[in-house]
C-alpha cells in the first residue's frame, strides 16, 4: 500500500541547491518533515517554514521514510551505513524500531548506478526498501513540486513510495531496477552538458565576428541549433552564483562532479565515451568563468 501522510514519519538530510525547495514542495503537499543538514542555519529555515528539525542522528532514525539529497556517493553512504562517527540510519533505525510503518529510503542524490545497486542490496537485508529517485529540473522547478523524476527499483517500493515521488515531480518515471534512475540521470546530465559546451563554445565562435551572445541565442530558438540550453542560458549562471551563495565546493557541482561519474560508470561497464571524458576536464571552468563575467555583468 502506498505511503499515507496521516501515518507516515519522513525525514530529509540534504537541504542544499535542490533539497530545500523539495522539502518545501513536500511541506506544501501537507507531509510533515523532519530535516537535517550539516549546515545549522539551512536546517532553520526551514524549521521556519514548518518542518522539523532533526536534533541528533536518532531523530532522523525513527522516521519511517529517509530521503536524501546529500552531495555524493560518500555521503549517501556515511548517512545510511554510518562512517566513523556513528552507525548510519539502517542500522540505527531498526534498533529504534523506526516509527513503525514501512521502511523506506529515496536516495534524490546523483550517484553511480553501482552505488544504488549495493545499497538497495544492504537495505533490502535489513527489510528496508530503497530507490534511487535522482531528479531534474532545478531549484524553481523543485519548489513547484514540478521535477522530473527518474526512479529506478522494486516495482512494489515505486507503489510504496509513489505518494511522495508525486508531491516532489510532475513527472515520476520508473526506469527500470536499483541503479536504473542513476544511470537514467547521468545520460541526462551528458545530453544536457554536451548541448551546454557546444553552446559555449558556438556564442564563442560568435563573438569572434562580432555578434552578442543575445543575437545568437535569438537566432537559433528556431533554427537547428536550439537546445533547452540556448533557451535557458541564464540558468547555470544563476544555478553557480546560487552554489557559491551557499558555500558549495565547485568539485561538487553538476558540470564537474557529475561528469567524473558519468566517465567512471562508463569504465565499470567497460565502454568508452571519448566525448564525457574531454567534458570532465575542461567545462567546469568554462561554466565557471562565464558565471563570473555574468556577475560583474559582462556575461554577454
Amino acid at each position: 500500500m502506498p505511503l499515507a501522510r496521516g501515518s507516515t514519519s519522513v525525514g530529509f538530510a540534504g537541504l542544499g541547491n535542490i533539497g530545500a525547495p523539495m522539502v518545501r514542495a513536500l511541506l506544501a503537499a501537507g507531509w510533515a518533515v523532519t530535516v537535517s543538514d550539516l549546515d545549522a542555519g539551512r536546517v532553520q529555515r526551514l524549521v521556519d517554514e514548518g518542518a522539523k528539525p532533526a536534533g541528533s542522528p536518532a531523530d532522523l532514525a525513527a522516521c519511517d521514510v529517509l530521503l536524501l539529497a546529500v552531495s555524493d556517493d560518500a555521503a549517501v553512504t556515511a548517512v545510511l551505513e554510518g562512517d566513523d562517527d556513528g552507525e548510519g540510519w539502517l542500522a540505527a533505525g531498526a534498533s529504534a524500531g523506526g516509527g513503525g510503518g514501512d521502511r523506506l529510503v529515496v536516495v534524490h542524490s546523483t550517484v553511480l548506478p553501482a552505488t544504488a545497486v549495493r545499497l538497495e542490496e544492504v537495505a533490502r537485508d535489513r527489510g528496508v526498501a530503497l530507490l534511487d529517485a535522482p531528479v531534474s529540473g532545478g531549484a524553481e522547478r523543485a519548489e513547484r513540486g514540478d521535477l522530473t523524476v527518474f526512479v529506478g527499483g522494486e516495482p512494489d517500493a515505486v507503489e510504496l513510495g509513489r505518494p511522495l515521488l508525486d508531491a516532489v515531480g510532475s513527472r515520476v518515471l520508473h526506469v527500470g531496477p536499483a541503479g536504473a534512475g542513476a544511470a537514467t540521470k547521468l545520460a541526462n546530465q551528458l545530453m544536457m552538458l554536451s548541448a551546454l559546451a557546444g553552446a559555449h563554445e558556438a556564442v564563442e565562435l560568435a563573438a569572434a565576428y562580432q555578434v552578442d551572445e543575445a543575437t545568437v541565442l535569438d537566432a537559433v530558438s528556431s533554427s537547428t541549433g536550439g537546445s533547452w540550453v540556448a533557451s535557458n542560458w541564464g540558468f547555470f549562471d544563476a544555478t553557480s552564483a546560487a552554489y557559491d551563495a551557499a558555500g558549495t565546493p565547485r568539485r561538487e557541482r553538476p558540470w564537474s562532479k557529475d561528469l567524473f561519474e558519468v566517465v567512471e560508470a562508463a569504465r565499470s561497464a567497460d565502454l568508452r565515451l571519448p566525448v564525457a571524458a574531454l567534458l570532465s576536464q575542461v567545462l567546469a571552468d568554462r561554466v565557471e568563468a562565464h558565471a563570473e563575467r555574468a556577475s560583474r555583468g559582462d556575461g554577454s
